[in-house]
Order: structure tokens, then sequence, then C-alpha cells
């Protein structure tokens, strides 16, 4: 199946195609008719599906040729990173004189207030700037016709449901609203109902199941020695790029020194790094100038890379579905990726949890001398052995 037989024009599908999407994911294929038409969409997607384009493409070709300089699109993103990369993704795709902007926490209100005094189309948001725009009188929704949510369960997570609630009061009754999630509790699908109407639901793949295109890999490890067992494991994996999440900031700072020092080349991202840091730590990880990026779970919403090879727990996320939005940013694009996930015995419980929650069995792999007790059996287990170094990604 082509873009254009979704229904896009000529002129989107071409662009498409020049930049390397030749045949439409699963997502867009079942998403984009339904926005062309003008349904209410809750869609359940993960990581990498290319989910930004399934809504983007069928927006913009519903902008008349002139749109003028009303706000007619708010996406609202968990993160900075996430609001940049729509936004560079709008600016790919938008054809000639429609104009987006992205307005988000941890940057000067300089550049976003000009933005929004010379007027924008598709206005890209983290939900507490845009309230902070809002209650200055500086946004006018009088226009409006559709509302992005975007990974709607992380903003949730973060305590954002308040600030939805008032910005989707604020907007108009009359909209197109889609609902996008990487997970789809009976929870997020009730709150999902009160902002939508008569919606239609896509899903690809199973809810909280990772992508078949990743290996899954459990090293049981005393807690004293996760440190040395990482260093091994950057010693015999062979990856491209690593990106290695911690539950903290601190212990993620404290984590990126010890690689530094170990001679890696690695960098952090994380909610107290300002956000030229952040963004020069991603844009040495996508150039390749540094090859292992540090980050907690809020901070990671948001990276794009498609050549990421590994993913590592060197904590286990408290929340099980957290582990399926960290994995998935590897083995996309086509490619294979490896998670490893360090599982002290404190963290057996949580890790199960994990398990239920994929549907998956992770397989226990012990590394000798590094104090980890196999906690169950009915995971297979390898030696070093016979795991093997791996296979590289093509």
């Amino acid at each position: 199946m082509s873009f254009s037989e979704l229904g896009l024009r000529a002129d989107i599908a071409a662009k498409c195609e020049q930049m390397g999407f030749t045949e439409p994911t699963p997502i867009q294929q079942q998403a984009i008719p339904i926005v062309l038409r003008g349904g209410d969409v809750i869609g359940t997607a993960q990581t990498g599906t290319g989910k930004t384009a399934a809504f983007l493409l069928p927006i913009l070709q519903k902008f008349e040729k002139k749109p003028g300089r009303g706000l007619r699109v708010l996406v609202l993103a968990p993160t900075r990173e996430l609001a940049n990369q729509i936004e560079v993704e709008c600016r790919k795709f938008a054809p000639k004189g429609i104009t987006c902007a992205a307005i988000i926490g941890g940057s000067g209100y300089g550049k976003q207030i000009q933005s929004l005094e010379r007027g924008v189309n598709i206005l890209i948001a983290t939900p507490g700037r845009l309230i902070d725009f809002m209650e200055q009188g500086m946004v006018n929704f009088n226009g409006l016709t559709t509302l992005v949510l975007d990974e709607a369960d992380r903003m949730l997570d973060m305590g954002f449901l308040p600030a939805i609630k008032r910005i989707v009061k604020a907007v108009p009754k009359e909209r197109q609203t889609l609902f996008f999630s990487a997970t789809m509790s009976p929870e997020m699908e009730a709150i999902a109902m009160q902002i939508v109407r008569d919606p239609e639901f896509v899903s690809v793949g199973s809810r909280g199941k990772a992508a078949h295109t990743i290996e899954q890999f459990a090293y049981p490890v005393a807690q004293q020695h996760k440190m040395p067992l990482l260093l091994e494991l950057l010693k015999i994996e062979p990856f491209e790029r690593v990106l290695v999440f911690t539950r903290t900031k601190r212990g993620a700072d404290r984590l990126a020194t010890v690689l530094e020092r170990w001679d890696h080349r690695s960098n952090r991202i994380h909610g107290d790094r300002s956000q030229s840091q952040r963004e020069a730590a991603l844009r040495s990880f996508k150039t390749g100038r540094t090859n292992i990026l540090v980050a907690t779970d809020v901070a990671a919403r948001g990276i794009d890379i498609d050549s990421v090879s590994h993913v590592i727990n060197y904590d286990i996320p408290e929340v099980p579905e957290d582990y399926v939005h960290r994995i998935g940013r590897t083995g996309r694009a086509g490619n294979t990726g490896r998670a490893i996930t360090l599982v002290t015995a404190a963290d057996e419980l949580s890790m199960r949890a994990i398990e239920r929650l994929t549907g998956q069995a992770v397989e226990r792999v012990h590394l000798p001398n590094f104090g980890g007790e196999v906690a169950r059996p009915a995971a297979p287990v390898k030696s070093y052995r016979s795991f093997g170094r791996g296979r590289r990604r093509r």
C-alpha cells in the first residue's frame, strides 16, 4: 500500500517518498484515513511506529493553501524533546505557507512569544508552558479545529491531568481530537473517552507488548556489582549506540561520570539539565560523537534515533509500562535491537510484573563473579559462553 492509496495528496505522498518513506506503517495505514475524514481517534502504538506522521500528514492535507495566521491545530506532548521532535517533523512535511512552532518549558520566553505574535497554524506545546501563555492571554483558540494528545500516558504519569483538563475546557467543543498513547489501560481509556467524541480505535501490536525486533535479556546481579557488570557488558556487547536508563537524575549524573572515567564517550540527559544541554547531548548522540547516552524516563521521551542498538536498564523501572517505553527505543526502522536489564534480588518482583504485562518471559543470562542469583528457573538461562556476542544490526 502506498501513501497515495490512503488518500493523501500527490505532493504530500511525493514528499514522503523523497524522505525515504516508501510504504506506510501499520499505524499510519489505520489512522490516516480516519483523520482525513474528520473522525476522532484513540490510538495505541509504541514508540518508533510512525505515530507522529500518522496524525501530522492528514492534518497538513486538511489545511487550505493559504491558511492565514490563525491557530488551527494544537499538539500536546509530555516533554520538551518530544515537542521539539514533532516540530522538526512538522517543518519537514508542511507545505509552504503553513507555520508550526513549539512552546516548551526550559527555554526562554522571547522567541516563543515572537512565534505566537507572528501567528502560528500548528502549535506543539508541553502542558505547563502552554498554561503559562494561556494565563497571559497570549493564545487564541477560537479558530482551533484539531487537538492532538501525543504520548498521553506519559503526560498523565507526569501529573499533567489537571493541566490537560484545563486546556481541553479552553479549546472549542466542536473539534477533531486525536488521542495517542503507547499503552492503554482501562483507566487511560476512561480518561480518553471524556475528551474524544465517538472515536475510532486503532492499535498496533498487543497492548504492553514489546516489538518482535527486540531481543530481551535480564542479568541477575548483586546491588554492589551493578557498575562493574555494566562496564563488562559494554566490553562484550557489540554496540553502536546505547541508551542506559536510571531511575534518578542523580543516578544518571553519577553513571555518566563513571563511564567518562573509563574512557567511554558518554553524556546524560535528565530534567535538571538545561534545554541547551539536553539538545547538545542529543545532537552529540545522533551524530556519533558520543555513543552512550544515560537518561531518565521523562527525559528520554522524544528521543527519536533509529540507530540505537542497545537499551540497558541499569535501574529497573518503577512502572512496568515504562519498560516497554524504554526498550522501544531500539529495534526500530527494520533493525534488530537488544534490551538488557540488570536485576538485583530486590528487583525480581518488578521483573515478574514486567513479564506479566508483556506476556513474555525475559531470558536470564548469568555472568559469573557478579553475585547475581537466578531467582526463577522458569525463564531459560544461558551461560556467557553459550550466549555469545549477539548479532550485529544490519
